[in-house]
């Protein structure tokens, strides 16, 4: 199913263990990461970059004080929500109150720039109108995650730092193998920008 399927790009999260090592200033989400194509870009452009095109509705949430990411967003595509909270579940259910007409959404870290394109369009084909899609890699759960339309109203529900995993309990879910160590690599940590 891919009628209409909207990406929310979740960058509201304060970053606070890289800041705890790159230093206070510095924002993991424009640091300089070096994509699986070779490219140097920053972490978010490096998200942005991996989103397949048929994807047109796109909705980056993230705080007031990240204008160079709303920029960026804006420059591939992205409308924008600027919400206070760095809760997880908070910033989701802003992206999807910004677009609930929708047939699903699928909900990207901002901090995941190492996802293949082509492993985003086989969670996204996997998605259903009461099912979620999520990539397995060697049994494990990664991202980006598929909701279909079913489950908008548990999605706009979501609060603080509760994030939709909750979702998953009762759900026909859909385990997509993929054989893409990026579904599972998040950059929490400097270190992490070096993609092995």
């Amino acid at each position: 199913m891919t009628e209409s399927i909207g990406v929310i790009i979740l960058a509201a999260g304060s970053g606070s263990r890289f800041r705890q090592v790159a230093g206070q200033d510095k924002d993991k989400l424009l640091a300089d990461c070096t994509g699986r194509d070779g490219a140097v870009r920053s972490v978010i452009e490096q998200v942005l970059v991996n989103l397949p095109p048929s994807l047109e509705k796109r909705v980056l949430v993230t705080r007031e004080d990240r204008p160079q990411a709303i920029r960026m967003a804006q420059a591939y595509g992205c409308d924008f929500v600027q919400l206070d909270s760095p809760g997880l579940g908070d910033s989701i259910a802003a992206g999807v109150q910004a677009c609930p007409d929708l047939d699903g959404w699928l909900i990207v870290l901002g901090d995941m720039p190492f996802i293949l394109p082509s492993s985003i369009e086989q969670v996204v084909a996997q998605i259903s109108e009461e099912g979620i899609s999520v990539p397995v890699l060697a049994g494990e759960y990664g991202h980006p995650v598929g909701f279909g339309r079913a489950f908008g109203p548990q999605l706009m529900a979501l609060t603080a730092d509760r994030g939709a995993k909750g979702l998953f309990t009762g759900a026909r879910v859909v385990e997509v193998a993929v054989d893409d160590p990026g579904v599972v690599w998040d950059v929490d940590v400097p270190e992490a920008l070096i993609f092995k």
